[in-house]
């Protein structure tokens, strides 16, 4: 069995880890490859891994983006170092006789409706998803998960003619904590949770 990992880590993979407003510095392309080695290690069903990664970094990528953000959500993101879009792509199996070759996993889903694909895909890009940013804090990075977006806006100008939706997306950098909201409250474990 693993050993827990150190306070330290833990708290800067959740306790102390924020979700920022505000991200400036550098991330490297190493460092977005470093990333996505770590996040492609995480579980998914039947190791579909449909999400889709988009590293928006240059100033044109950026202002291809720009028409799709929520006001609330423009400035901040067109500051940040890099903004990943989190996709997912509703064709998935077909990689699956190489990412699955024991079996015939791609029989399990090419004949499923659409509606299934997309529920299999988002509920798996999701997880994606939070590996990223968990990920990304273990790297050392900050990160600004959002959903203040239009979504076929992003779909037609990033992934026109494919099947790929576009999920949520990230603002990866060096935050700053003077423009983090206070931690807003969870519930209990009572709340939440049960043990049966």
């Amino acid at each position: 069995m693993s050993q827990p990992l150190s306070k330290e880590a833990l708290d800067q993979l959740f306790v102390t880890a924020r979700t920022h407003n505000r991200l400036t510095g550098e991330v490297s392309d190493e460092t977005l490859h470093r990333l996505y080695e770590l996040v492609k290690m995480g579980p998914t069903t039947a190791n579909t891994t449909p999400a889709r990664f988009v590293f928006v970094k240059s100033q044109a990528a950026k202002q291809r983006l720009a028409p799709a953000l929520d006001e609330g959500n423009r400035a901040k993101t067109l500051e940040a170092p890099v903004t990943v879009i989190v996709a997912h792509d509703l064709a998935f199996y077909e990689k699956l006789p190489y990412l699955f070759p024991h079996t015939d996993a791609k029989g399990w889903f090419d004949t499923k409706p659409e509606a299934d694909l997309q529920t299999i895909a988002l509920r798996n890009s999701s997880l994606q998803g939070a590996y990223l940013i968990l990920a990304a804090r273990a790297l050392g990075l900050d990160t600004g998960p959002m959903s203040g977006f239009d979504n076929a806006k992003v779909d037609a100008e990033f992934f026109g003619g494919t099947k790929i939706r576009s999920n949520f997306l990230v603002n990866l950098g060096e935050g700053d904590f003077d423009h983090v909201f206070p931690r807003s409250p969870r519930l209990s474990f009572d709340e939440a949770a049960r043990i049966l």
